[in-house]
């Protein structure tokens, strides 16, 4: 195990192999441990070795479990490093990697890290706003953090993560943001309807050095792929970009400057990987869980996926074939090239995320949370990978959830009717907005914009349009509607307006602010209404590829109600000052960029049970509560008046006593406060009780049966009696060794963690008998022992003592006399010269004759084999 220490470069870089990565951006959760100033541990490889291993056909894959990075080696699908990042679990971070390096970004607190795969230690590290909105990118040695909100790209030196020249800049809410095979940065601009190419400028030769001056990235392309305002989707392709307008049901690609495009039959809204490698792209319609297949500006196939639900990855080509993961089942279908399923990959079994990644010539199959992986080679097979190989981190990964019940299929139909649609007049212009539509069960494809001679498509998360051309002093009236896979909803008028000349100016600034109930309060400076009273503000948010209006407000601010944003996400903010007259001003500058944020939700999946090998004590687990925009700091667990606090999802709450009924209580907590508590009951262990179901015997030895109520834990058993004891099963139990015919009273423990349970039976052995003999000789002889006509001869005589006294001689018992014995004990030697078998020995048997008086056992043969090993000694 090695500790991995942070050190900032400051040194000319080595010379560098050139990479094999063909750029690609994967999402996977992770920690903000493993960035700036924070060690590593790494299990397996050291330091030298890690630097060989660099270059094998490998990727790092994320356990969201265990908190650790597993680089998984394509060629031997076998995991040659884990990173451990202590208390990660459950975060989530973008990661761009190449042979080299890897770029982290850890999205609940916007540090960007870059870890020199070398030497396992990050050389450097930047702030960027939290929260989904901004990625990371890199290729080689161009490594870019584009701000999709704000709409700005700005290049990195990916050693030192300083700013390289001057950023690009688009208008906000931009798409995209991922490598060609090529080495350009490919950047959609929905609001344009546009999709434009990036370069990297040079390096200097030392890390972190300034650039020579006008060294900058440039945009070296843009194309017309789409209408203003509709929904765009970009996948990089070897060379060139793919961008699915969602809005028209069409694919573009753009290869070589040239451009195709492809009408799709999809009835609901497609998506896209972030990267797809050759010539065909697949476009993933996860509404019929359908794939679409583009190749030289046609679709040339259409395939359904096999399932029900609508939780489908997007698609990924790969050497021949289409990958496409169910994230309901965690099953990967895999397609021929005609449309044909040829294999299941059934994965992790459960529910939850899957990744897949084509690198290395491999492709790269990885359900976050799970323990398993898949390799697939261009051969197309696969390749299951243990991702906790040499298991030292201790402990069996969570027990796998019960499957969630099938939901309920919801009637599908067309859509609602757009709410609140309003317009503002502007110059020769309006400004038409709207918040969204009732699905109705269907996803929305499109809004349609109606007014004034003109009819606009709008993407369905682009719901405010800018209409031009208009004539000033006319008045115009709009009507939007929705469209979806059932077709066109009703329409929905707004108010009408009169473009003129005469509009107020924007404010001057926004600025905004998400506070911890969930709002977030927008702001500015009041306008200038140039001549007219401005009467109120329209307030417009955009996100990363989206905007949508916010609100209206006749003050100088407006508070967006809690849950109106989605909590985790990134948004930047306009606002246009309306007049009296309904004119309205040009968008104000963008605002500041904000995460909404509330308490988390209650925890999932609560489960308390008890711990067998500890007394009052019970072990608490659950699933992670949603964040609502702030990473969970702790969790509160409450059982029995205790209180313990974690930030795992697990816990062990002790000292609550034996066999107690206790209630569980379990809040996640972050920078907003307590979220709500999900509650469950859970029992300590009880000391066993014991049930004594029956008995036998023989004559050593007692048998009990008996049943066990271990009281949750794990119970020992013994059985005792007459000094003997046995132990093991908990179910019967046999004490050996005992005196034949003898009452006993066998006592039966159980223990367990909490203490003991006993119970008593009552069992007497059998007695043991034995025949006495006394037979003629061999010969024929007869022998005075047993001759009738000597008085006090006849048969076998009984002593009082061991040996042959006649003056204590009890008696005589005929031959074939069966007499009850007790014990065995050593006396004089005797010898049955008498019998067949001519028996002789000096044991002597007690026996029951006028008391307790003994035969010489050469004169009895005891029942059952004669054995005397049955007897105890006297």
């Amino acid at each position: 195990m090695t500790t991995i220490e942070d050190v900032t470069s400051t040194g000319p870089e080595t010379a560098r192999p050139r990479s094999r990565t063909r750029g690609g951006l994967v999402t996977i959760g992770t920690v903000a441990a493993l960035l700036a100033a924070m060690g590593l541990t790494v299990l397996g490889l050291g330091a030298a070795d890690n630097a060989v291993a660099n270059y094998d056909a490998s990727s790092w894959l994320w356990s969201t479990t265990r908190s650790e990075l597993a680089r998984v080696n394509g060629v031997t699908a076998r995991v040659d490093t884990r990173m451990e990042v202590p208390g990660g679990r459950r975060h989530q971070m973008q990661v761009a990697q190449t042979d080299r390096l890897l770029i982290l970004r850890d999205l609940n607190t916007g540090q960007v890290s870059s870890l020199d795969l070398a030497t396992l230690q990050i050389t450097a590290s930047t702030p960027t706003a939290p929260g989904f909105g901004v990625s990371v990118a890199l290729h080689e040695d161009a490594a870019f953090v584009v701000d999709a909100v704000q709409g700005i790209v700005r290049q990195l030196d990916p050693r030192a993560l300083t700013p390289v020249g001057e950023p690009v800049r688009y208008p906000p809410g931009i798409a995209g943001g991922t490598f060609d095979g090529a080495g350009k940065l490919w950047i959609a601009v929905p609001s344009e309807g546009t999709v434009s190419a990036i370069t990297a400028a040079d390096l200097p030769d030392t890390p972190g050095a300034a650039p020579p001056a006008g060294l900058s990235p440039k945009r070296v392309e843009t194309h017309e792929v789409a209408e203003p305002a509709h929904e765009l989707v970009v996948s990089t392709l070897d060379e060139g970009v793919a961008v699915l307008d969602r809005t028209s049901a069409s694919l573009v690609t753009v290869v070589g400057g040239r451009t195709q495009r492809a009408g799709l039959t999809m009835t609901a809204p497609g998506n896209l990987p972030p990267r797809t490698s050759g010539p065909q792209v697949p476009v993933t319609v996860p509404g019929d869980r359908s794939v679409h297949v583009v190749r030289d500006g046609a679709e040339v196939k259409r395939f359904t996926v096999p399932g029900t639900g609508a939780r489908l990855s997007p698609a990924v080509a790969w050497a021949g074939r289409f990958y496409c993961a169910d994230e309901s089942t965690g099953a990967v279908y895999s397609f021929d090239a005609a449309g044909q399923l040829v294999e299941t990959i059934k994965g992790s079994g459960r529910p939850g995320p899957v990744e897949l990644e084509v690198r290395e010539n491999h492709l790269f199959i990885n359900p976050p949370d799970s323990s398993t992986a898949q390799v697939v080679d261009d051969r197309n097979r696969v390749r299951e990978v243990n991702k906790y190989a040499n298991d030292v981190l201790g402990g069996d990964p969570p027990p796998v959830p019960p499957p969630p019940p099938p939901p309920k299929k919801p009637k599908v139909g067309k859509p609602g009717a757009p709410k609140a649609v309003t317009a503002a007049a502007g110059n020769a212009s309006a400004r038409v907005s709207w918040q969204a539509a009732a699905s109705n069960g269907a996803e929305i494809t499109r809004y349609v914009v109606e007014g004034g001679g003109q009819t606009h498509q709008v993407g369905a998360n682009q719901r405010a349009l800018e209409v031009t051309g208009l004539t000033n002093g006319e008045t115009y009236t709009f009507s939007v509607h929705a469209v979806n896979a059932k077709g066109d909803g009703p329409a929905r008028r707004s108010n009408p307006v009169v473009p003129t000349a005469e509009v107020p100016d924007p404010p001057a600034s926004v600025t905004a602010e998400a506070r911890p109930d969930g709002t977030v309060r927008v702001s500015w400076p009041e306008a200038d209404g140039q001549g007219n009273t401005v009467t109120k503000y329209a307030v417009t948010a955009t996100s990363a590829g989206a905007s949508a209006p916010a609100g209206e407000s006749p003050k100088t601010e407006l508070v967006v109600p809690a849950g109106a944003l989605e909590y985790g996400t990134q948004y930047a903010f306009t606002v246009t000052a309306v007049s009296d007259r309904g004119a309205g001003s040009k968008a104000s500058p963008v605002s500041n960029t904000v995460v909404p944020f509330t308490v988390p939700k209650a925890p999932t999946e609560l489960r308390a049970s008890t711990v067998a090998d500890q007394p009052g004590t019970i072990a608490v687990e659950w699933s992670p509560a949603v964040e609502n925009g702030r990473p969970v700091t702790k969790y509160v667990v409450e059982a029995g008046g205790k209180t313990v606090e974690v930030t795992d999802v697990r816990a062990t709450v002790g000292g609550l006593g034996n066999g107690q009924n206790v209630t569980v209580k379990v809040k996640a907590v972050n920078e907003a406060g307590d979220g709500p508590e999900a509650s469950t009951t859970a029992r300590t262990v009880a000391p066993p009780r014991i049930t004594v179901t029956g008995s036998s015997a023989d004559a050593t030895s007692v048998t009990v049966t008996f049943t066990v109520d271990a009281g949750g834990g794990r119970a020992t058993c013994t059985a005792a009696t007459g000094g003997k004891t046995a132990s093991g099963s908990c179910s019967s139990l046999r004490v050996t060794g005992l005196t034949p015919g003898t009452a006993y009273t066998v006592t039966l423990t159980a223990s367990n963690a909490a203490g003991k349970g006993t119970a008593d039976r009552a069992q007497t052995t059998d007695p043991v008998y034995g025949i006495a003999t006394c037979k003629n000789g061999p010969d024929g002889d007869q022998r005075t022992y047993c001759n009738k006509d000597v008085p006090g001869r006849n048969g076998n005589e009984i002593f009082k003592v061991t040996q042959q006294d006649d003056d204590r001689q009890a008696g005589w018992v005929p031959d074939g006399t069966r007499l009850r014995t007790y014990c065995k004990a050593k006396g004089e030697d005797v010898d049955a010269w008498i019998y067949n078998n001519n028996k002789q020995s000096t044991w002597w048997i007690q026996i029951a004759y006028e008391g307790k008086t003994y035969i010489p056992w050469a004169w009895l043969n005891l029942e059952g084999g004669d054995n005397l090993n049955v007897l105890p000694t006297c």
